[in-house]
């Protein structure tokens, strides 16, 4: 459950009398959770109280630690402070794995030196890094691994009881992640690059959807650094681009899940406004994949992939590819107005206008022709009357044409009776 304000007594009490088989539950993101009542949920193995406020935390380690069950424990985002994380880690009875990412109050009390592991219980921060406390649970064969998440995706013969803690792990980081990388704080720069990334990674090739789908979120989110300028943190970018993140994108891009085409395609678009991601972009079929992405009869999906195009049609490498696309795209009365949506009509009418890559400022022109072809079915004839320089390129365009058809005496005699002439005087 997440986002309940208020998560009382009675609620949580109905929950464990009635559902006495509850293995995995999560209250995140809450204002206030009864924490004596937290207690007596037996039965779980799994809980989560990440990004929960207000919690009374000495009473809640108190509580939490006598669960019998209780296997892993998520309190990332929280204010939890080294008393209570001590008292989890020292006292319950069958704690595997404390998930605390991005605790302020925790992490300014602690020395990072002392606190990595006790009793055999693995201890999941930012400061002790974070696939080296996931590496503590395997065997000493994993230790050498980049991505220790993957060295167990790719295992055989897995234990069954590691398998549901990794699972839940994989859950716990690409919410956490997700949520951190929404808020963008300036003081986990260095995170992001030293660790972030490459979690992020990891998380893309997750077998399980919702986490792929949370992690391409999360990509989109944390490149950017300033949403009005479209402005996006290049390091971070090509990051991504270096741990083979455009590869990962892409072939989820192809899913057949909505979701994950939608979050993929957005993610690609945002890293596209650094130069190169988009060369690897449009070097590795993105243009091809994001055009029929685009036609997708899901908005959200046709839109993000009308963005990537736009951003892609600005790189000089691949600007014609991309500006081509974009005009066979609004041939589609449907396709035009996402391309409208993402800002295509301006997009478009500066590359017309300002572009010295003569191809480009054709197909820019064409697009804008195309995009205005459907009458009064859509507003896009509108916009481009009111866009700066949109209808001086499609005269020009006009005239581009009738100028190649008129070497033809033939086609000459023809303009020039159909009064082509006089149109473009």
């Amino acid at each position: 459950m997440s986002g309940v304000k208020e998560i009382n007594g009675d609620a949580i009490n109905a929950l464990a009398e009635h559902c006495r088989k509850l293995k995995d539950v999560g209250f995140v993101e809450s204002d206030n959770i009864d924490e004596v009542a937290l207690g007596n949920l037996n039965s779980v193995k799994f809980l989560s109280v990440a990004g929960t406020r207000n919690l009374k935390w000495g009473s809640a380690a108190q509580v939490l630690s006598r669960l019998p069950c209780m296997v892993c424990l998520d309190i990332s985002r929280t204010d939890v402070n080294l008393s209570a994380i001590t008292r989890f880690l020292s006292s319950s009875q069958n704690l595997k794995v404390l998930c605390a990412l991005n605790c302020p109050v925790f992490e300014g009390e602690v020395d990072s030196n002392t606190m990595q592991s006790h009793k055999g219980r693995v201890l999941l921060t930012f400061l002790n890094g974070i696939f080296k406390g996931v590496t503590s649970l395997f065997a000493d064969n994993s230790k050498n691994v980049t991505d220790v998440l993957q060295y167990w995706r790719r295992t055989k013969n897995r234990d069954k009881n590691l398998d549901e803690i990794v699972v839940w792990i994989e859950w716990v980081f690409s919410y956490s992640l997700l949520r951190i990388a929404e808020n963008n704080l300036k003081e986990l720069d260095d995170f992001w690059l030293t660790q972030g990334a490459a979690v992020l990674l990891s998380l893309l090739r997750s077998s399980q959807e919702e986490v792929q789908e949370r992690a391409a979120t999360a990509v989109a989110s944390f490149v950017v650094i300033d949403d009005e300028n479209s402005a996006v943190d290049c390091q971070r970018a090509e990051a991504i681009l270096r741990g083979d993140g455009i590869r990962l994108l892409l072939d989820l891009a192809r899913s057949c899940q909505e979701g994950l085409q939608s979050e993929a395609a957005k993610a690609i678009a945002n890293l596209s406004i650094d130069s190169k991601v988009a060369k690897a972009v449009a070097e590795s079929g993105g243009i091809n994949i994001l055009a029929n992405l685009a036609k997708s009869m899901n908005r959200l999906v046709a839109e993000e992939a009308a963005g990537g195009l736009l951003n892609l049609s600005v790189g000089d490498d691949h600007k014609e590819h991309a500006t081509g696309a974009l005009a066979n795209l609004g041939a589609d009365e449907k396709c035009s107005m996402e391309v409208a949506v993402a800002g295509g009509i301006h997009a478009l009418a500066m590359l017309a206008r300002t572009c010295k890559f003569e191809g480009v400022q054709e197909q820019a022109a064409r697009a804008l022709a195309k995009l205005a072809a459907h009458g009064d079915s859509n507003s896009n004839n509108a916009a481009i009357g009111q866009e700066a320089g949109a209808l001086e390129a499609l005269v020009q365009e006009a005239a581009g044409a009738l100028w190649n058809l008129s070497f033809d005496d033939k086609n000459r005699e023809a303009i020039a009776a159909a009064g082509g002439v006089e149109a473009l005087v």
